[in-house]
């Protein structure tokens, strides 16, 4: 199987494993890009765009990345922390006043973040055309009532986390989240990552492939009873529906080399090369602990921050160093910051498995991250 892009000799154990990823079929077509010091030293793609593996993965192929959207949420709302715009410590209700009923009048900004805002789904069934009207999901979730006390448990938000947060953004920036992100972060540092996908992007989508292998059963049932709520197949993602919309926990656009590029901001003490996007203060931010603990809708150990899982010796993702977050989208997709060795690593394919964070393919590719740093 052909590799394309750089790597450099270091981390040339990463191009082997991405290599063996595609040779062996456990992934259609990926991409894989690895930042040191905001430069990167990996990016690498390859493989099959589409599922008969008659399309090339290109260069700027760019595919659904699930819930690593979570993550460029996050920092449009650590952008506005930065600049004394959002007090991450406030009351939801001080920005968006309708919020704060029904028991939610104490949730605060931090508690979005960190999914501890006690509102994992909606209380009746979403279909994608719900998800894809921002004023009647938003509505919903301001009437409704926490599951249970906020900020006391995480309680992974799937895709309220973005319509959360989303919302707040719009009432602070009178922009919506897609519009805000593009305008001041992806645009400005000049990244490929979009939340809201705009028709010329078509053709360079490779469509996610649905996983072959059923999911394994939870290693914990979740604690919190889920009623229906919101539920999208990956065909459901094909549409033009979906790539229109901005549904922010979810519905990001992008490859590993506009993931790393943009992330790699938070591991390089909030700058790129040339510009600051963030202060290296409210970088620290993203390690205040909001909740560590088995998560009440995953029921999996979790370790939660401003935005991020954090590292923990009992988390899906562990690395040596303390100053390290991560998150993963649906299928396998991974991204992970390292703060300590100020690198990022990011995997983004289109082949998609049931295996959540725990997923093989990002893992090896982290491993081999890990060693070749000690070369």
């Amino acid at each position: 199987m052909e590799i394309q892009g750089n790597c450099s000799d270091q981390f040339s154990a990463v191009r082997e494993v991405f290599a063996d990823s595609l040779r062996s079929g456990a992934d259609v077509g990926a991409s894989v890009a690895i930042y040191v010091d905001g430069e990167p030293v990996v990016d690498l793609w390859g493989g099959y765009a589409d599922q008969e593996c008659t399309q090339p993965w290109q260069r700027d192929t760019i595919t659904n990345v699930w819930s690593i959207t979570k993550t460029m949420t996050a920092v449009c709302a650590l952008v506005l922390a930065d600049r004394g715009e959002l007090d991450l410590s406030a009351p939801v209700a001080k920005y968006w006043p309708e919020f704060g009923i029904a028991g939610k009048d104490r949730v605060e900004i931090r508690h979005l973040l960190g999914h501890t805002a006690g509102l994992p789904d909606w209380d009746q069934p979403m279909a994608l055309d719900d998800l894809c009207d921002w004023e009647k999901a938003t509505t919903l979730l301001a009437r409704q009532s926490p599951r249970w006390e906020p900020g006391t448990e995480s309680g992974y938000h799937r895709f309220t986390h973005g319509f959360l947060l989303g919302e707040v953004v719009r009432r602070v920036c009178r922009q919506s989240i897609g519009a805000f992100f593009a305008d001041q972060i992806a645009g400005p540092l000049d990244v490929d990552f979009h939340i809201g996908l705009a028709a010329e992007h078509d053709h360079r989508v490779s469509d996610g492939i649905p996983a072959t292998v059923p999911a394994p059963a939870p290693a914990a049932k979740p604690h919190v009873a889920i009623p229906v709520g919101a539920y999208v197949t990956v065909q459901d993602t094909w549409s033009t529906q979906w790539r229109r919309a901005e549904i922010p926990a979810a519905a990001g656009y992008g490859n590993a080399r506009s993931v790393a590029a943009l992330q790699s901001v938070l591991a390089f003490g909030g700058r790129t090369r040339t510009s600051r996007l963030l202060s290296e203060a409210t970088c620290r931010a993203v390690f205040d602990e909001q909740s560590h603990g088995t998560d009440l809708v995953l029921g999996i150990p979790l370790r939660f921050g401003m935005g991020y899982a954090l590292n923990a010796d009992d988390a899906p993702v562990s690395t040596t160093n303390p100053q390290t977050c991560y998150w993963g989208g649906r299928g396998g997709s991974l991204i992970v910051n390292d703060l300590d060795a100020r690198m990022t690593i990011a995997y983004v394919m289109n082949q998609m498995t049931n295996l959540g964070l725990t997923d093989p393919r990002g893992q090896r590719l982290l491993q081999a991250a890990y060693k070749s740093l000690t070369r």
